[in-house]
């Protein structure tokens, strides 16, 4: 069975950024076949990692759903509308020299996402089981933890930033998933963007007081931020990177 890693934490502290690099960097030890999912509908993890998507669950969505018509049109003579809808999905899997990369993608206008929710929950029930890793970028909320969409997790990393807030996100979201009774083998907090790689008397206080395992800290590093803003894909960072060299501490200490 595949090792399940989930990151989870609120809006712009950095899991997708994380994630990546997590991805590159089991690739470079040749620990695959991985599977990476951005599991956000605001996605953008394929452009942390520098590759182009061709389809997202959420365009099956759109296309089963709002053009049936033009469905019915593109279905070759002899196919039913469930194999040709079964081929749009096999398509939204994006494939990697060293891995594949599924997106969960948006819907367009109004309405939930109760169905794209259904298409990534069936999908990772059937391709999990086949890869060694399984890294998924959760949404900002903790939709995908309450609802299950995740057959099994063996890990999950609480990301925050400096802030108590961000602190404060990650403790509710380690409570839910002891509601949830996801049971996974280890939760715990990764500190990102840390001036100087330092944490301040506050923030050290809100994780005691959240009752959160402190995995590593992550460091503030203008080097992301320039790479962001110049449109390169931050899994180029040289290996000297200190938000490298602390996400490969990070990594020994959950032996991965």
């Amino acid at each position: 069975m595949a090792n399940v890693i989930a990151i989870a934490g609120k809006g712009g502290v950095g899991k997708t950024t994380l994630g990546g690099l997590l991805i590159q960097t089991l690739c470079k030890r040749g620990d695959r076949p991985i599977l990476a999912v951005d599991a956000d509908a605001n996605s953008n993890l394929n452009e942390v990692l520098g590759v182009e998507v061709e389809m997202t669950l959420g365009d099956v969505r759109e296309t089963v759903l709002h053009d049936a018509d033009g469905l019915e049109k593109r279905i070759p003579s002899g196919m039913t509308k469930a194999d040709y809808t079964e081929m749009m999905l096999q398509r939204c899997l994006a494939e990697d020299d060293d891995y594949d990369l599924l997106v969960m993608g948006r819907s367009q206008g109004q309405g939930c996402y109760c169905y794209v929710n259904g298409l990534l929950q069936a999908q990772l029930a059937k391709l999990v089981p086949n890869y060694k890793y399984v890294i998924v970028d959760n949404e900002a909320g903790m939709e995908h933890i309450s609802r299950g969409i995740l057959p099994k997790v063996d890990i999950i990393l609480l990301v925050s930033d400096c802030s108590r807030r961000g602190v404060q996100a990650a403790g509710r979201i380690a409570e839910l998933i002891k509601e949830c009774n996801l049971n996974p083998k280890t939760v715990g907090l990764v500190v990102n963007r840390a001036p100087e790689g330092k944490l301040n008397v506050g923030t050290k206080e809100e994780i005691e007081k959240q009752g959160l395992t402190l995995l590593g800290i992550v460091p503030q590093d203008e080097q992301v931020y320039e790479y962001d803003c110049d449109g390169k894909p931050t899994s180029d960072l040289p290996e000297d990177s200190p938000v490298r060299l602390a996400l490969n501490e990070i990594m020994k200490t959950l032996n991965i």
